[in-house]
């Protein structure tokens, strides 16, 4: 354990109320976690882990346990609700340590089944994603009432996100009860002397990018800057927000729509549509420097086709030199005479390359198709080489050569994995596309990666093609002619020069395409991922079966050469999905004159795994920059000063990359000074024992203070308002109405429901949707299903509709609103449901605190809902029809749906018939005056019986 982790605990162990960390990104919040729950025993109390969102750090932190002590055999396991409510009693008196999931943990606190005296404390390690509405707050309240003694400690690694908003810092120490804040940045004092006692021996490669890239790169920038200068036109927007280097981060979209959520209903298409543009833009920068020129100019084709009826961007100045040039590191087009096609070829003159190897088929079949032959133009292709993989290869061989001299380490040797410098050399990239492509690379060469993926993208266009066709054919028996058989007859262009080259340009794709289809060996290939998931897929086009690679088992691949001794140990220990682990070998098939290469690991950053304390590699070349991983990098080195570690960097020299990595570090700086001013000025309220008051502690002075302020309630005589009482369905603790009703001082009781979410008296019963809900509600037939349940258990039905405090209170502008009912229409279909159910009483909420007001309002004059009832209401039974009883067998649903529609039964008698008679075979038999009285008129009488007394006619 690094030391400045030891400083952190010993801040923390002083406060027995517990506190809140803040970490740098990196600093290995999960081995922190881990120190910290082996230092806990038995006789302490039972420990509860909140499970975190990710099970990534869950699974770091017991991989830790056991690493920091492999004897420590009570591993923290968790308690969900699959749980019997006796097992879990006894697990909360063990006095152990559990992960538990916060929805199991509020029902057992607000039930009483959790002995809280015997609970030491909670640790919450995401504080950063904390509210004030959040179930863990809702936790830590209940639990800080219960028991004074327990402490909360708090993580978070993420300091941006703890100063998004105003005094988020405090607000969340209020709100979890904690008077202390622990602030651990990178350049803290025990911090930076640790990291920086016995550094790693860095190299920093600054690669060039190719003309064409840089030209790219300008260009996004040029439209990102556009896009932005127009946002700011709307004055809707903080205009400090709108740069350019805050658009390169994820978070921008947050912040954006952050502000514009509110408003988004009075926005106009235009700036809804540059919200979505500045994402798209902010991809496009990012995969200029990840993926290779092809897959670069494929996922541009797919932008074309997707967004080019509502795209802003592609309007933009600058948006044509991004096709151009991603075309330009492909191929070019030049005339079969050799001469320019206007300004195609103009700046690539000295680019062009004859195609060779299989390539050549492919030029014959450009020169022999009628086509090209027509058009006069042939494909010259360039196929651009990502810059990195060439400094990428001589840094290994590099490597290999220092091995060679050093005397390198034998294959048994390396597969024990010693802490001495074993060699072990790590390649980390952002995803696994990348890992898989890169590894390609190294075991071909870039030239054959680039021409296989050419081959690819080629007959992708021809795929499209034939479908295009398919779709384009006509039926044997038109059914009209021109629109009115589904076909808009258009003009050929006249002359048009740029699009007749566009149109060749199309046909010389194709004609090299279909060239390549000819051949048997190109059956194999498949498309690649799509860059739009990151690179999160297995990558299986980059398997081929001439590769002797082995199959993927729990995340790891290998690539081999002869021994399959050498990774076996790392098979053992990792058994951690989603990892990428690739174990290279330099092949026999490499070319004669090829320097040897080291064997090389490939690690995804974004499967966020720990590969170095897996690995402990000696050698790591970051080949996309990562701050966290840099951290991991520092820490890896403090905790093993005496192993000899290399770091190569490659950056792309002047580029957003090299922006990207700068401004994270600036940002983190920034948000801990900002936290550090905050800590500086803030006011934590505490009582006279020193404990931390809550945000609801103003509600707690009210009940107080209500006893004293009787005399002014008519002398002491009005009594003093009694406790509400809620009955909750307990799927619905997954949303944060029920803390905010317990703030408001209602009783909270969680059931199991079988009707409804929410019982506010024995009259009504409520089910709460929000916007997302009641959309797919809807789309399902669930919430027919909800209602129809409602209205014939209950008097009164509601249907609640929430919605989300910080966007607009509204479905669609008014203008969306149609006058005509369609199936599409939201509106429509909620006013069928209101005629289909005249009873259902329908509300809009503006947020969970109006839900509560609302709820209030509706509990003001009723009785309190009777808990045993409610949870018997439509739950089958096994003893049948019991009398007085609300389950399911008590309703003749199909008796009753027939009553209903009987001449002269409306909604406002049919109760009433029902019980005046106990079935319709009585029914049948009542008098006239005796149904006048209960359907309330003579006239409604007559008219059903006139129906029952008719006769039936025969059929003679």
């Amino acid at each position: 354990m690094v030391q400045f982790h030891e400083h952190i605990i010993t801040e923390l162990l002083e406060d027995c109320n517990g506190g809140l960390v803040v970490l740098s990104s990196g600093l290995s919040l999960s081995k922190l976690v881990s120190s910290l729950l082996l230092l806990h025993t038995h006789s302490e109390g039972t420990l509860l882990i909140l499970s975190p969102s990710s099970a990534t750090l869950r699974s770091r932190i017991i991989l830790n346990l056991k690493t920091l002590n492999p004897q420590f055999t009570q591993i923290p396991s968790e308690i969900t609700a699959d749980l019997p409510a006796h097992h879990r009693h006894s697990l909360y008196s063990s006095g152990n340590v559990f992960f538990i999931t916060p929805r199991i943990l509020i029902v057992d606190l607000l039930t009483n089944k959790i002995p809280t005296s015997m609970i030491s404390g909670i640790i919450i390690l995401n504080a950063h994603s904390l509210t004030e509405t959040s179930t863990e707050a809702f936790i830590v309240r209940i639990y800080r009432s219960l028991n004074r003694a327990g402490y909360v400690r708090a993580f978070s690694d993420k300091p941006h996100a703890m100063v998004s908003g105003f005094a988020k810092a405090e607000r969340t120490m209020k709100f979890l009860h904690v008077r202390r804040l622990h602030l651990w940045p990178r350049f803290q004092v025990y911090v930076s002397q640790e990291l920086e006692r016995d550094p790693p021996e860095v190299v920093d490669i600054r690669v060039p990018m190719t003309r064409y890239m840089v030209g790219i790169q300008k260009a996004i920038v040029e439209v990102m800057d556009a896009c932005l200068k127009e946002m700011r036109k709307t004055n809707k927007v903080d205009v400090e927000d709108l740069t350019v280097e805050n658009g390169l981060f994820k978070s921008f979209d947050e912040i954006v729509r952050r502000q514009l959520d509110p408003i988004w209903h009075t926005l106009g298409l235009k700036t809804k549509q540059l919200v979505s543009d500045l994402k798209t833009l902010r991809k496009l920068l990012d995969y200029l420097v990840r993926y290779d020129a092809v897959t670069y100019l494929k996922y541009l084709d797919t932008l074309r086709v997707s967004e080019s009826f509502r795209s802003v961007w592609l309007f933009a100045e600058a948006s044509y030199k991004i096709f151009d040039y991603a075309k330009k590191r492909v191929y070019h087009l030049v005339r079969s005479d050799g001469t320019k096609v206007r300004e195609v070829s103009k700046s690539a003159k000295n680019k062009k390359r004859k195609v060779k190897g299989d390539n050549k088929d492919s030029e014959e079949a450009d020169d022999g198709t009628p086509s090209s032959s027509n058009a006069g133009l042939v494909l010259e292709e360039v196929l651009e080489e990502a810059p990195k993989w060439k400094v990428l290869r001589e840094i290994l061989e590099e490597i290999e050569e220092e091995r060679q001299k050093q005397g390198g380490l034998t294959e048994e040797l390396l597969a024990e994995g010693k802490d001495t410098d074993n060699g072990i050399v790590l390649l980390a990239c952002k995803d696994e596309r990348s890992c898989l492509q890169i590894e390609e690379c190294i075991f071909k060469s870039p030239k054959q990666v680039m021409s296989e993926e050419w081959k690819k993208y080629l007959l992708s266009k021809v795929q499209l093609r034939d479908i295009v066709h398919k779709k384009k054919k006509k039926p044997k028996d038109p059914k009209g002619f021109g629109i009115l058989d589904g076909v808009t007859p258009i003009a050929p262009a006249q002359n048009a020069e740029t699009s007749s080259i566009s149109k060749q340009e199309h046909d010389a794709l194709l004609a090299a395409a279909s060239g390549l289809r000819d051949l048997p060996e190109n059956h194999d290939f498949e498309d690649p991922p799509h860059p739009d998931f990151g690179g999160r897929g297995r990558g299986k086009g980059k398997r081929k079966a001439g590769n002797k690679k082995g199959p993927i088992v729990n995340g790891v691949s290998e690539v081999h050469s002869g021994s399959r001794e050498a990774s076996t140990s790392y098979k053992a220990e990792t058994s951690v999905d989603s990892m990428v682990l690739v174990k290279h070998k330099n092949p026999d098939t490499a070319t004669a004159n090829a320097k040897p290469l080291p064997p090389v690991h490939f690690y995804a950053l974004e499967s966020d795994q720990p590969i170095l304390d897996i690995l402990k590699p000696s050698i790591v070349i970051v080949y996309h920059p990562d701050v966290a991983f840099v951290r991991e990098i520092e820490v890896y080195k403090a905790e093993n000063p005496s192993k000899k570690l290399k770091v190569y960097f490659l950056f792309y020299e002047d580029s957003t990359e090299v922006q990207k990595f700068e401004a994270s570090i600036r940002r983190e700086n920034g948000a801990f000074e900002s936290l550090i001013r905050q800590k500086s000025m803030m006011m934590i309220p505490v009582d006279q024992s020193g404990h931390c008051l809550g945000m609801d502690s103003t509600f707690e002075s009210d009940l107080s203070t209500s006893q004293n302020s009787m005399t002014r309630k008519a002398g002491g005589r009005k009594e003093v308002d009694k406790e509400m009482q809620v009955i909750v369905d307990m799927r619905e603790f997954m949303s944060s109405l029920p803390n905010v009703l317990h703030q408001k001082g209602m009783r909270i009781i969680p059931v199991t429901l079988e009707v409804g979410d929410y019982i506010l008296s024995p009259l009504i019963c409520v089910e709460r949707k929000s916007i997302q809900d009641l959309f797919m509600s809807f789309t399902s037939g669930r919430l027919y299903h909800q209602v129809e349940t409602m209205v014939r258990y209950y008097r009164i039905p509601v249907l609640l509709i929430e919605f989300s405090q910080d966007k607009s209170f509204s479905f669609q502008s008014a203008s969306d609103i149609g006058d005509d009912v369609t199936p599409n229409s939201i509106i429509s279909k909620l006013s069928l449901l209101a005629l289909h159910f005249p009873r259902l009483r329908i509300i809009w909420s503006r947020s969970l605190h109006a839900t509560a007001e609302i709820f209030a309002a509706l509990k003001a004059n009723q009785d309190e809902p009777d808990e045993t009832k409610a949870m018997r209401v439509g739950v089958p039974s096994e003893e049948g029809i019991v009398e007085d009883d609300v389950r399911a067998e008590n309703y003749n649903t199909s008796a009753v749906e027939f009553l209903r529609r009987l001449p002269g039964v409306t909604d406002s008698n049919y109760r009433t018939i029902m019980d005046g008679c106990k079935s319709l075979a009585e029914l049948a038999l009542l008098p006239l005056e005796k149904l006048a009285e209960l359907m309330g008129g003579h006239k409604a009488a007559r008219t059903l019986r006139e129906f029952l007394d008719a006769k039936y006619p025969t059929l003679l």
